[in-house]
C-alpha cells in the first residue's frame, strides 16, 4: 500500500495539486537537510529558502490582499507533506500559519493588518508567536505583562518562556494584558515587526525531539502603534481561530511525521521480503497495524477539518459545546494517534529502525512526535473539558 501523499481525502476535489506540488518541492529540501537539523538544533533554512521561493507562506491570505485565499484543508495539506520530510520544518510552517489566520479572519477592515497582510505575501514574512509567559506557561488564557500606552503608542515587556523560531522570524504575533489594570484573562493580540522589538535570551533549548523549531526563551520587548493591536478581543480570537487553527495543523503536522515514518516500515519490509526470496519479515504485523493506525490519524484530522470548514459558515454551530469540544479534544486524539503510528513503525523495522544511521531509521519521526502529547499538555486539554464534560449528553443513536 503507497502512504497517501496528501491528508485530505478530497484533494482534488478542492484542488490542492499546485500547492501539494510546491510543498513537495520545498519538502525534498527539507528532506535533504532533516538529519543535520536536527543534530545540530538549528533552524531549518534550506527548507525555508524553498518555502519562500515557491511563495508557501502568504498562501492563505485572500487574494485581494496579495495572497492566494487558501483553504484550510490546503494548508493542512502542505504541513503534512512538509511533515512527512522534516518535523521541525512542518512545526515551524504550522506555527506560521496559525498566526497568519489571526490576522485573515481578524485583520480584515483594518488598515494596518491589511497592509501586514499585503507585505506578508510580497516579502513571504515569517510570522513568530508569543503565547507562553513566565510560570503561566501553556495557559495561553492567561498574560502578564499588560500593554503600555502612550498617545497613540504602545510598548510591552514580557517574560516570554518560549518563542518558537523567534531569531529567525521577520514579526511576532503576541498575547498581552489589555492594560496596567485589566484582568490577566483580558487579552489582546498584537503583531510587532522586527524593527519594533528585542529578545533577550532567557531559556536554551536543548530537547529531545522537535529541535529545529530553536523554541528558545526571550525577554520580549517591543514598541508599535496602537493600531497594531488586532481589533477583537483575544477571547474571541482564542475560540474562533488560534485554538482550532492551532490544532488542525499541528495535527496535520504529526499526521505527516507518522506518514514518514510508516513509509520507511514500508520500504524496510518490501526490502526484507526481497532479500527472503518472497518471506515477509517478522515485523509485517506491526507494519499492519501502522497502516492502520495512519489511516484513522488521517481520517481523524481530516473529519475536523471538515467540520471546522462547515461550522465557520454558520457562527451558531461554530460556538456550539459539541463543535468546541470536537475540535480541542482532536489535539489529544490525533497527538496520541501520531505516537502509537510512529511505535508501531518502529517495531516494523526493528534494530533498522533503532539506528541512526539506517536509510530505514524512524529515530528522529519518534522523539518528534514524542511532544506532540505535551505541547499544550494533554493533561491540561482534558481538564479545561472537564466542565463540558459533565454536562455533554451520550449520544443516543450511532449515527448522527
Amino acid at each position: 500500500m503507497a502512504i497517501p501523499q496528501v491528508l485530505t481525502a478530497d484533494a482534488a476535489a478542492c484542488d490542492t495539486s499546485d500547492f501539494v506540488v510546491r510543498a513537495g518541492l520545498a519538502a525534498d529540501v527539507a528532506a535533504a537537510n532533516a538529519r543535520a537539523v536536527d543534530a545540530q538544533g538549528r533552524f531549518p533554512s534550506e527548507a525555508f529558502a524553498a518555502i519562500r521561493k515557491h511563495r508557501l507562506l502568504g498562501i492563505m491570505v485572500p487574494q485581494d490582499l496579495g495572497g492566494e485565499g487558501a483553504t484550510v484543508s490546503q494548508v493542512a495539506d502542505v504541513c503534512y507533506v512538509l511533515g512527512r520530510a522534516c518535523g521541525s520544518t512542518s512545526m515551524i510552517y504550522a506555527m506560521h500559519q496559525t498566526k497568519v489566520a489571526c490576522l485573515v479572519r481578524h485583520g480584515r477592515g483594518h488598515a494596518w493588518h491589511e497592509r501586514m497582510m499585503r507585505r506578508l505575501c510580497a516579502e513571504q514574512l515569517l510570522l513568530g508567536s508569543s503565547t507562553t509567559e513566565g510560570q503561566a506557561g501553556g495557559n495561553i488564557r492567561q498574560s502578564a505583562a499588560p500593554v503600555g500606552r502612550e498617545g497613540s503608542r504602545i510598548s510591552l515587556e514580557r517574560s516570554a518562556t518560549c518563542i518558537s523560531y523567534g531569531e529567525q522570524s521577520d514579526a511576532i504575533v503576541t498575547t498581552a494584558r489589555r492594560a496596567a489594570d485589566a484582568a490577566a484573562s483580558d487579552q489582546v493580540l498584537v503583531v510587532f515587526l522586527k524593527d519594533d522589538y528585542a529578545l533577550e535570551p532567557i531559556v536554551s533549548w536543548d530537547t529531545l525531539g522537535m529541535r529545529g523549531t530553536c523554541s528558545y526563551g526571550f525577554t520580549l520587548r517591543a514598541k508599535g502603534a496602537d493600531d497594531q493591536i488586532l481589533p477583537e478581543p483575544y477571547e474571541s480570537i482564542h475560540m474562533r481561530t488560534m485554538v482550532p487553527f492551532a490544532h488542525m495543523m499541528w495535527s496535520a503536522t504529526w499526521a505527516g511525521i507518522a506518514a514518514g515514518a510508516v513509509e520507511r516500515a514500508r520500504m524496510f519490509a518490501r526490502n526484507a521480503a526481497r532479500a527472503a526470496n518472497g518471506q515477509s519479515p517478522p515485523g509485517t504485523a506491526h507494519l499492519t497495524r501502522a497502516i492502520a493506525s495512519l489511516r484513522m490519524l488521517r481520517s481523524t484530522v481530516g473529519s475536523a477539518i471538515k467540520k471546522f470548514e462547515a461550522a465557520s459558515i454558520d457562527r451558531g454551530d461554530f460556538e456550539s459545546m459539541d463543535f468546541q469540544t470536537a475540535i480541542t479534544v482532536l489535539k489529544v486524539n490525533a497527538s496520541e494517534l501520531a505516537v502509537s503510528t510512529v511505535m508501531s513503525a518502529l517495531q516494523a523495522t526493528g534494530l533498522s529502525g533503532y539506528r541512526n544511521d539506517s536509510d530505514f531509521s524512524v529515530g528522529r519521526h519518534l522523539r518528534d512526535v514524542l511532544s506532540s502529547p505535551i505541547m499544550i499538555n494533554n493533561d491540561r486539554v482534558l481538564a479545561n473539558l472537564a466542565g463540558a464534560s459533565l454536562v455533554s449528553e451520550v449520544p443516543s443513536v450511532l449515527m448522527d
